[in-house]
């Protein structure tokens, strides 16, 4: 086979996968669409529980009742449909791989997923509670805490891909050290500038108050850990 027939065949496989990604998650964005509201209902959880008696989330835009639930049934189509995505992305470069690359990217992919689900999952039941009750509760007297619901969508996904990807730190650890770009006792060493740097990330990534701030930085510093702990026993061995 030439080089250009193999370049087709290529692009034409890629064709296939990236059809079978969006039909996959059109069909899950078409299943879960009939429970717009409910799943609107359910995000909105943590700050409709810290709100004032008497009050409620307010729509300002005249479309906005009806787009913002149809985003969050996609939005939890994205996140459904993820592992099919991730397949899909395996199917098309596992071929290309050696043996030792399969065993150690597929891992690394299903745990990469796994961390960024935890990401929002950590986002949604540790940080949201707190966050929206320290928020709910520093209202000036006579303010109405009435948020708009496209601006708390806009927020929490904001959230969730910031803790989603605060997550994957472990995994970059890992394979900084795995192909041999950094070793690990520089990684010690850069441990006092990568807690100052959480900190700044934290700061940049959440909004502008210190609880979210601080619920960002340290399990950034706390997963840095972890990925120099798993690095350790993944690092090259080196002859002496």
């Amino acid at each position: 086979m030439s080089v250009t027939e193999t370049f087709i065949s290529h692009l034409l496989e890629l064709r296939n996968r990236l059809l079978k990604i969006v039909l996959g998650l059109v069909v899950c964005a078409i299943a879960f669409l009939p429970f717009s509201n409910e799943l609107y209902t359910w995000l909105a959880q943590p700050l409709l529980s810290h709100m004032p008696a008497g009050t409620q989330m307010i729509a300002t835009a005249v479309t906005t009742p009806f787009l913002v639930p149809m985003k969050v049934s996609t939005l939890v189509a994205i996140v459904v449909s993820l592992p099919y995505t991730l397949y899909q992305a395996w199917a098309f470069v596992a071929p290309g791989l050696y043996a030792h690359e399969r065993r150690f990217i597929g891992p690394l992919i299903v745990a990469s997923t796994l961390l960024f689900l935890a990401g929002m999952a950590f986002a949604y039941f540790a940080v949201f509670p707190v966050l929206f009750g320290f928020i709910t509760a520093s209202a000036p007297e006579g303010v109405a805490v009435m948020t708009d619901i496209g601006s708390y969508l806009d927020f929490v996904t904001t959230m969730f891909v910031s803790f989603g990807l605060a997550f994957e730190v472990p995994i970059a650890v890992v394979v900084l050290v795995k192909f041999n770009i950094v070793k690990v006792e520089i990684l010690k060493e850069a441990r006092p500038y990568v807690i100052v740097g959480a900190f700044i990330v934290g700061a940049i990534l959440t909004p502008p108050d210190v609880i979210s701030q601080i619920m960002l930085a340290v399990p950034l510093w706390f997963l840095y850990e972890a990925g120099i702990f798993v690095a350790r026993f993944l690092a090259p061995r080196t002859s002496d």
